[in-house]
C-alpha cells in the first residue's frame, strides 16, 4: 500500500514536472526539433510537447494514431517473448515503415524504488540526427529529467516531513498543555477550582470556539457561566443523551458535540463544544474526550475530598456538641444552648425549640428567636411543627411563599422563607421539634438537612438524660405518696436559707386522729386523706415555699423570709381548708416556729425542735388548732 502511494506520488510529479522540463530544453536547444512525450506503464500518454522552431526545415509531430504508435514501440521492445525495453538507459526504436519521412524514436525508462518502470520518456525526431548522438542526447535528457523528478520528490518529501514534524510539534504542545492541565486540575481540592481550570484551558486552547458547561442538579457551582442540566429536557437533546448514556455525542448537523464529565462513581455534567464549519478532526475529538474525562475524575475527587472534610467537620462538631450537652443536666439550659448553637452552625437567622408536653399534649416553645415566642403554647398538629410530629421525619421548605396551605405564625412573624424542621426523637417517640429559618429563599441545603437530622438524635439523647436526671432527683427529693419533698431535702434547703436570708418560719402539720381513720376506713382511705391534705398545702403556699412529708401523718412547711405572724395566717388557712375539703373529714393541728438573724442560736435542729414543741402543745390542748413556740 505504501509503495503504491509512493508510485502514485511519482506519477503526479512526472506529470507536473514534464512541462517545465521540456520548456527548459526548448530554451537551451532552440534549433533542435523534436516531440517529447511521457507514457505510463499502462501505455497511456501522460503528456507531450513539440519543439519545432520556425524555418528549421524539419517536419516532426506527435503521432496521429497514438495506439498504433504504442503497439509499434512495444513490438520493437519485445525480444524472444521477454520485455527488454528498459535494460539499457536509452533505446532506439526503428519503425518497420522505413522511408524518408520515418521518424527516429528514442526512449528512456523512469523507475520507482523497484526495477519495474512506472513511465518512460520518449523523443521523436527525424533521420538527420545521428544515432550515437541521439542516444547520448536521450540518455542525458532522461537522466536530467529523472534527476529533476527525484529532486521534486525529495522536495515534496521534505515538505511532507516538515509538515508532519510541525503537526507532531503542535500535537506535542497540545498534549503537554493537556498533561500540565491534568496535573494542575488533579491538585485542586475545590470543585469550583476544577471547573475554573477547565474554563481557563478551553479559553487558551482556542478562544474562537464556543463552549458550555452543564452540571447535574445535585451538583452546585458558584461560577456564573456554569449552567444547571435540567432533567426535563427531551431525549433528542444531545446534552441529556450524553449525560444519561455517559459517552460523547456529535449533533446531527455536525455543528456541536457534547462530552460527559465522567468519574468512577457517575457522570457529574457535560461539556458542549461548537464545531466550526461542522469540521473537527477525530484526534481533536479524542483530546476533548480525554479532557472531559480528566475533568470529571478531578471533579469527583474534589467532591469526595470536600465531602470527607465535611464529614470530619461534622463528626468533630457532633463530638463537641455532645460533650457540651452532657455538661448540663438542666433541660432548659440544654434547649437554650441548642437554639443558639444551631443558629451558628447553619448560619440561620431564627431558631425555635419546641417541647411536646406529655400531660397536655401541646407544643411549648422553650427557646429560640425571637424571644417573644418563648412560652407560647401550640396544638401538637399546628403548622410545620405539627407535620413533623405526625410524620416523625425532618422536612425542608425552600420557599414558604409557595406553601400557603400550611399556617405558621412563627414564619410570618420572622418574615422567613426558608425552613428546616426536625423532630427530637427519644426511643421512637417525638419529644420536641427543632425549627431553623432564614429570610432568604432556597437557603438550606440537603447537607444541612442530613446534619440537623444527625444532631437531633444527640440532642434527644441529652434531653432524655436531663429528664431522667430530673426524674431521679425528683424521686430522691420527693415523697412518692404525697408528692411533697422528702424530709432530708427540707433540712438541706432550710440550712441554705439560714445562711443567706434574714428570717423564716416553719409550720408542722399533724392530722388529728389519723390512726383512727386507718382503723375505721382502712389504710387506703388513710393514704387518700394524706394525699388530700398534701394537695391543700400545695395550693396554700407560694411557689418558693417548701412543703415536705416530715414523717407518717406529719407534714412540714418552710416559708422563706416570712414572719411568725404571716406563718400563722398560712397555717390557719390550711387548717380551715382541711376541715371543709377532706373526705372523710379530718382536722389538723399546727405548730409554728420562726428564726431571724438576731437569734443567738440559728440552726435547723433548733427550728424543728421549737415547732415540734408547739405542735405537741396543740395536740394536747384540744387539737384542730395552731400553737407557737
Amino acid at each position: 500500500m505504501k509503495e503504491m502511494l509512493h508510485q502514485d506520488r511519482l506519477a503526479v510529479l512526472i506529470e507536473d514536472g514534464f512541462g517545465p522540463f521540456v520548456t527548459g530544453l526548448e530554451r537551451h536547444m532552440p534549433d533542435r526539433a523534436a516531440v517529447y512525450a511521457v507514457w505510463d506503464a499502462d501505455g497511456r500518454c501522460i503528456a507531450h510537447h513539440t519543439i519545432n522552431p520556425s524555418g528549421s526545415g524539419i517536419n516532426v509531430s506527435f503521432p496521429a494514431d497514438p495506439e498504433a504508435f504504442l503497439r509499434e514501440i512495444r513490438a520493437a521492445y519485445t525480444v524472444n517473448g521477454q520485455d527488454r525495453t528498459f535494460s539499457r538507459a536509452a533505446f532506439l526504436v526503428h519503425s518497420e515503415r522505413r522511408d524518408a519521412a520515418s521518424p527516429v524514436i528514442a526512449s528512456y525508462p523512469l523507475y520507482a524504488d523497484r526495477n519495474d518502470p512506472i513511465a518512460y520518456l520518449i523523443r521523436i525526431t527525424d533521420d538527420s540526427t545521428a544515432e550515437p548522438e541521439l542516444l547520448e542526447s536521450m540518455e542525458l535528457t532522461g537522466t536530467a529529467f529523472a534527476a529533476a523528478i527525484r529532486a521534486k520528490e525529495a522536495e515534496a518529501r521534505h515538505d511532507e516531513l516538515a509538515g508532519q514534524m510541525k503537526e507532531l510539534e503542535q500535537q506535542l504542545v497540545r498534549k503537554k498543555a493537556l498533561f500540565d492541565m491534568a496535573i494542575h486540575i488533579h491538585s485542586c481540592n475545590d470543585p469550583d477550582q476544577v471547573l475554573e481550570t477547565l474554563i481557563r484551558f478551553l479559553d487558551e486552547r482556542d478562544p474562537a470556539v464556543a463552549y458550555e458547561i452543564y452540571l447535574s442538579q445535585d451538583q452546585y457551582s458558584s461560577i456564573p457561566s456554569v449552567k444547571p442540566l435540567r432533567f426535563d429536557q427531551s431525549e433528542e437533546d444531545i446534552r441529556f443523551r450524553s449525560f444519561t448514556e455517559g459517552r460523547p455525542i456529535v449533533g446531527q448537523c455536525g455543528t456541536d458535540a457534547v462530552f460527559p464529565l465522567r468519574g468512577k462513581q457517575g457522570v457529574y455534567g457535560v461539556i458542549r463544544i461548537a464545531i466550526p464549519d461542522g469540521k473537527t478532526e477525530f484526534e481533536a475529538l479524542q483530546e476533548i474526550t480525554l479532557l472531559a474525562d480528566t475533568t470529571g475524575s478531578a471533579f469527583e475527587n474534589a467532591r469526595l475530598y470536600e465531602q470527607s472534610n465535611r464529614l470530619v467537620g461534622e463528626l468533630r462538631l457532633i463530638n463537641e456538641i455532645t460533650q457540651r450537652l452532657n455538661q448540663s443536666l438542666k433541660l432548659q439550659d440544654i434547649y437554650s444552648f441548642v437554639s443558639m448553637e444551631l443558629r451558628t452552625i447553619f448560619n440561620a437567622e431564627f431558631s425555635c425549640i419546641l417541647e411536646l408536653d406529655k400531660p397536655s399534649g401541646k407544643l411549648i416553645v422553650r427557646a429560640g428567636e425571637p424571644a417573644s415566642f418563648c412560652g407560647e403554647v401550640l396544638a401538637s398538629d399546628y403548622g410545620f411543627a405539627g407535620r413533623v410530629v405526625a410524620s416523625k421525619e425532618p422536612l425542608i421548605v425552600s420557599d414558604y411563599r409557595f406553601n400557603p396551605a400550611v399556617e405558621s405564625v412563627w414564619m410570618k412573624a420572622t418574615n422567613a422563607r426558608s425552613l428546616l424542621a426536625c423532630p427530637i426523637v427519644v426511643e421512637g417517640t417525638v419529644v420536641g421539634v427543632i425549627l431553623m429559618a432564614h429570610r432568604r429563599a432556597h437557603y438550606f441545603s440537603y447537607d444541612n438537612y442530613k446534619l440537623l437530622k444527625t444532631l437531633s438524635s444527640h440532642i434527644g439523647l441529652a434531653a432524655s438524660n436531663a429528664n431522667l436526671h430530673a426524674e431521679v432527683r425528683r424521686m430522691v427529693q420527693t415523697d412518692r405518696l404525697t408528692g411533697l419533698f422528702a424530709r432530708h431535702y427540707l433540712d438541706d434547703q432550710i440550712g441554705l436559707f439560714q445562711k443567706k436570708d434574714y428570717c423564716g418560719s416553719l409550720i408542722l402539720v399533724d392530722i388529728d386522729n389519723f390512726k383512727k381513720v386507718n382503723d375505721t376506713y382502712g389504710h387506703q382511705i388513710g393514704d387518700r386523706v394524706l394525699i388530700q391534705v398534701s394537695a391543700i398545702i400545695r395550693t396554700s403556699i407560694r411557689e418558693g415555699d417548701i412543703a415536705s412529708r416530715w414523717g407518717g401523718e406529719e407534714l412540714a412547711i418552710y416559708l422563706p423570709q416570712v414572719s411568725k405572724e404571716q406563718a400563722i395566717k398560712v397555717a390557719e388557712r390550711i387548717r380551715k381548708q382541711v376541715k371543709t375539703e377532706t373526705s372523710p373529714i379530718v382536722s389538723v393541728s399546727c405548730g409554728v416556729s420562726d428564726w431571724n438573724w438576731e437569734d443567738e442560736r440559728i440552726s435547723v435542729e433548733s427550728l424543728f425542735y421549737r415547732a415540734d414543741m408547739a405542735l405537741y402543745k396543740a395536740k394536747h390542748s384540744g387539737k384542730n388548732r395552731i400553737c407557737i413556740d
